[in-house]
């Protein structure tokens, strides 16, 4: 069993060794052995799997041991932090956090309400995160600007070949046999048709 720590900080002015004396000295009541620290800097909103978090995850075995002074130092948003928590419970990594005097392995009252918090705060990110889509988009919409698809003819990987099948046409070649010589479906030989003659029309 290996007892390891993470401590993430967003500033440099924030200091670790506080944290680092409350980790130890839990580590040692708890009798975890020693403790391996490993500490990130981090401002960005990258993926806790792209972090040095991630890393430390990939390298922890079963029966290991994880100490965060709090759930907020593991990731930026709540549902990466949920994610954490189910991962480490999977791999039967222990996870401590000291702040919330939470254990992933632990069936207390405390913990289970925990969990449901962070679940149900993680519902409404998910919410705000739509409401504030619809709503940009609603403004969007009453400023006037289109929105979905541009209108008019796109383009077609059959325009290069527009001559040529339309000799084909006027010969009456049937319709699969020139959608097939040129690698399309018939329905998109209709579209294609279609729009060259609204635009020749």
């Amino acid at each position: 069993m290996a007892t390891k720590a993470f401590l993430r900080v967003s500033t440099l002015e924030q200091d670790t060794e506080k944290n680092k004396v409350e980790i130890l000295q839990f580590a040692n009541v708890k009798k975890l052995g020693n403790v391996e620290f490993t500490e990130e800097y981090c401002t960005s909103k990258k993926h806790y799997k792209d972090r040095k978090l991630g890393d430390l995850l990939n390298t922890m075995e079963r029966a290991d041991v994880l100490i965060v002074p709090e759930l907020s130092r593991l990731a930026r948003s709540v549902g990466q932090i949920l994610e954490v928590i189910k991962t480490t419970k999977d791999r039967g990594i222990t996870l401590y956090s000291l702040k919330e005097n939470f254990c992933n392995n632990d069936n207390s009252i405390s913990a289970v309400v925990t969990s449901t918090i962070f679940a149900l705060v993680a519902q409404i990110e998910r919410e705000l995160i739509s409401l504030r889509t619809r709503e940009a988009l609603y403004a969007r919409k009453v400023a006037g600007v289109r929105l979905g698809r541009p209108q008019g003819r796109g383009k077609s990987k059959l325009d290069p070949f527009k001559d040529e099948i339309l000799k084909l046409v006027a010969l009456k070649v049937p319709k699969t046999i020139i959608a097939k010589q040129y690698g399309s479906t018939v329905p998109n030989l209709y579209n294609f048709l279609n729009r060259t003659r609204e635009v020749e029309g």
